[in-house]
């Protein structure tokens, strides 16, 4: 499409020479060239692929902006948006320390220095390793899901991850509509923004519901018709689980109407949808839970949700954009970037694909982009 478009100006432009051929040809040459590296070079950061991830996690396309993360599974008749948090951990404050280990330090070392090792490992696993919690465990909020009755048999499937804008987009045809959802963790704003869109005014319908692992929870619908989850982490190794937590979807529709339920909204008939949603949790630090879950979720939505989905999708390019066009990196191209993902993955051992390196480097900057931010928790091997 963006080819087609730009070949029709650059002719009407040369045809304004008729006279001059040769430099309008060499014109037009040098513009396809540029126009082609372009878009090789857009396409090239694009995690991509034909078909949706079904049930599979790791084949789900995730997004965040440091304190809140999602995974985008990319499925047409139930979507499913896995979410969580960087503050929602199993537990509390509590130390875990062995006291007895400066005791026993130098003791430890004189059997090593003696060659004792046997004997320094015994002592160390008395006075080193605690006797108390290990550590807490990462947990999830839950999942977000969309079903869409009808949408069965689909055509044109495609899914992608931008990450050069932070971006996931799934796009598909049913019958003459065309179906796009296209979502994005506010590095700007705080909350996961999700818009989804149909072709034809009135053909977008469907339900939103949350499912969650956690036990100690209560979801439910508000009189404004924001659907609400709440609830308090688990216990874990004799550690009582006391972070409080809040996650509020909201849904600002154009065309259409929406409705509740006890624990679901119910979009009909709608031209868009746009999905909001905030989580957040009473944690200060670690030594300190003393924080408003309900009212910090709040005013995360409450500041966000007026605005319109091109301002917060431009606000959030643009905060993203600052840290990751800091590095760009070149190693050669191919014609194997316009193949999916998937297929590159399956066959980069049997294939030279240079740009699937420089993809693979750069997602790894996206994803400690997204799952760590100055002012919340560090990147981990079970964050977000």
């Amino acid at each position: 499409m963006t080819h087609c478009i730009l070949f029709v100006v650059n002719y009407k432009v040369f045809n304004l020479y008729p006279k001059q051929k040769s430099m309008k040809k060499q014109f037009f040459f040098i513009f396809f060239v540029q126009l082609t590296v372009f878009a090789q070079a857009q396409s090239s950061l694009k995690l991509w692929c034909k078909r949706p991830s079904g049930n599979t996690w790791e084949n789900a396309l995730p997004i965040g902006n440091g304190r809140l993360g999602a995974m985008i599974y990319g499925n047409v008749e139930k979507e499913i948006i896995q979410l969580n948090e960087h503050t929602i951990w199993s537990g509390s404050p509590n130390r875990n320390d062995n006291l007895q280990s400066l005791e026993k330090l130098a003791d430890i070392r004189k059997l090593i220095f003696e060659g004792n090792h046997k004997e320094a490992e015994k002592l160390a696993n008395q006075a080193i390793i605690t006797k108390t919690s290990h550590g807490q465990k990462f947990e999830p909020v839950g999942n977000l899901n969309l079903v869409f009755d009808g949408h069965e048999n689909y055509t044109n499937y495609n899914r992608e991850l931008d990450i050069e804008r932070a971006i996931s987009k799934t796009s598909y045809q049913i019958g003459d509509v065309v179906y796009t959802r296209e979502a994005f963790a506010s590095l700007a704003d705080r909350v996961i923004v999700m818009k989804i869109s149909s072709s034809k005014a009135g053909n977008l319908s469907f339900n939103a519901n949350i499912f969650s692992p956690q036990k100690r929870k209560t979801i439910t619908t508000t009189a404004t018709k924001d659907l609400t989850i709440s609830g308090t982490t688990s216990d874990h190794e004799s550690v009582k689980g006391m972070v409080e937590y809040k996650g509020i979807t909201r849904i600002k529709l154009e065309g259409g109407s929406i409705q509740s339920t006890d624990t679901s909204l119910i979009v009909k008939g709608a031209n868009s949808a746009t999905i909001f949603i905030s989580i957040a949790t009473n944690f200060n630090n670690y030594q300190d839970l003393s924080g408003d879950e309900n009212k910090r979720a709040a005013d995360y939505l409450y500041k966000a949700y007026p605005k319109t989905y091109s301002t917060l999708r431009t606000a959030h390019i643009t905060a993203y954009q600052k840290l990751f066009n800091r590095v760009k990196i070149d190693l050669g191209k191919t014609n194997l970037v316009k193949l999916p993902t998937d297929e590159r993955l399956r066959n980069f051992r049997n294939t030279n694909d240079p740009q699937m390196v420089a993809l693979y480097y750069q997602f790894g900057r996206y994803l400690l982009i997204s799952s760590s931010q100055p002012g919340g928790q560090p990147a981990n091997l079970q964050g977000i």
